[in-house]
C-alpha cells in the first residue's frame, strides 16, 4: 500500500539535480486544477495551470483533443494521478475527493437530462408543425 502524498526524497539535502527548490515552485491545487479541467479543459487551461505549456498548446489547437482529451484529463484530474510538470501529486486531492466525484457527476447527470429533454421536445415541434397550419397563418 502506498502513501499519499509520496514522502519527500530526503529532508535535509538539497534538491535532485535537474529539479528546482521546493520553496521555488509553488505546490498547485486539486480544486483549481479540476475547475480548469472540467470547465475550460478544451481550451487547455488546466496543462497550462500543471506548467505543460507545450501539451496545453496542443490541446487548445485541437480543442481538447475534440472532447476525448478534455475527458482524459478530468477523469485523471478525478482519479488523483494528475501530476504538475515538476511530477508532483496535487497536494489537496483527498480533502477534496469526493465533493469533486458528486459535483461532477451531478453536472454530467444534469448535462443528459436536459440534452434528452431538449431532443424530445425539438422532435414533437417537427411532428406537430405540419399539424398546426393555423399557428404558421399567425406570423
Amino acid at each position: 500500500m502506498t502513501v499519499y502524498p509520496p514522502a519527500a526524497p530526503s529532508e535535509g539535502g538539497p534538491p535532485p539535480a535537474g529539479l528546482p527548490a521546493a520553496s521555488t515552485v509553488p505546490e498547485r491545487s486539486f480544486i483549481a486544477t479540476w475547475m480548469f479541467a472540467w470547465l475550460l479543459g478544451f481550451l487547455g487551461v488546466d496543462r497550462f495551470y500543471l506548467g505543460k505549456v507545450g501539451t496545453g498548446i496542443l490541446k487548445l489547437l485541437t480543442i481538447g483533443g475534440l472532447g476525448i482529451w478534455w475527458l482524459i484529463d478530468l477523469i485523471l484530474t478525478l482519479a488523483g494521478v494528475q501530476r504538475d510538470k515538476e511530477g508532483r501529486l496535487l497536494p489537496d486531492f483527498q480533502e477534496h475527493k469526493m465533493i469533486a466525484w458528486i459535483i461532477t457527476a451531478a453536472g454530467f447527470g444534469l448535462w443528459l437530462i436536459t440534452s434528452t429533454i431538449s431532443s424530445a421536445f425539438s422532435s414533437f415541434w417537427v411532428q406537430m408543425a405540419p399539424m398546426m397550419d393555423w399557428w404558421q397563418d399567425r406570423f
